[in-house]
């Protein structure tokens, strides 16, 4: 086996244990997720087969593209349908390299009700640093020319209308549909769609035990965002 199919075949075990974890952690159901790892320098994205049960899935059967979505590999199985989301992602945010796409039951409450989740808690913190946006809807010319395509653009657009950098938010929640994350991995990209699946359930649940809360101060979102990220960092073992 060559370095380059060495280095392939442990993307799709990486990418394949990280879609397992989607049903373990209650983010999925049926087959609504997916997975993906990009390695730029070798010029390939893998994602998840389209439609496929999480139960009879296996590391082969990962799909392995090139960066613009062209399978790469004889015979191998549709990609997930949500690959040219992630394509246009990876394009403009140049240092992600996994993300993770559910339809997460706390997630997609926030995403159908078009609001941004506001930072109420360290919990949030610890992982987001500030309010997660939801984008604008889509248009219906955006759906019907291309609508998967367009998502990530609708994506990156909010991102850059708010001046919001994909490293501090590693989340987004699109209106009407749903969550993407991302992260270093796909161990950590599927670990922050984990944590806004859980910090979206208690937001909506401190809204109604106090429909008057404020999110956090800033100097209690800094505290706890900058001690686990950046060059100060000191959670966790180093």
């Amino acid at each position: 086996m060559s370095s380059r199919e060495q280095i392939i075949a442990e993307m799709k075990q990486r990418v394949y244990e990280a879609n397992l974890e989607l049903p373990q952690y209650g983010l999925v159901k049926l087959t609504w997720g997916n997975v993906s790892e990009i390695n730029r320098k070798l010029g390939v994205i893998v994602i998840k087969p389209s439609g496929v049960k999480y139960e009879k899935m296996t590391a082969d059967q990962m799909v392995v593209t090139d960066l613009v979505g062209n399978p790469l590999e004889a015979n191998s199985m549709n990609p997930s349908s949500d690959l040219p989301t992630h394509v246009v992602l990876y394009q403009s945010f140049e240092q992600i390299k996994a993300i993770v796409h559910t339809h997460s039951t706390n997630s997609v409450m926030w995403a159908q009700a078009g609001r941004d989740l506001p930072a109420y808690g360290t919990t949030h913190a610890d992982a987001f640093y500030g309010k997660i946006p939801c984008t604008r809807q889509l248009t219906e010319t955006e759906v019907k020319e291309a609508y998967e395509k367009n998502t990530g653009h609708v994506i990156v657009e909010t991102f850059q209308e708010r001046k919001l950098k994909a490293s501090e938010i590693p989340g987004v929640l699109v209106y009407g549909h749903g969550p993407f994350t991302w992260g270093e991995t796909p161990a950590k990209a599927v670990e922050n769609s984990l944590i806004l699946d859980e910090i979206c359930l208690m937001a909506k649940e401190n809204e109604q035990i106090n429909p008057a809360i404020h999110e956090i101060p800033q100097y209690l979102l800094d505290k706890h965002y900058y001690r686990k990220h950046g060059a100060h960092a000191y959670y966790g073992q180093g």
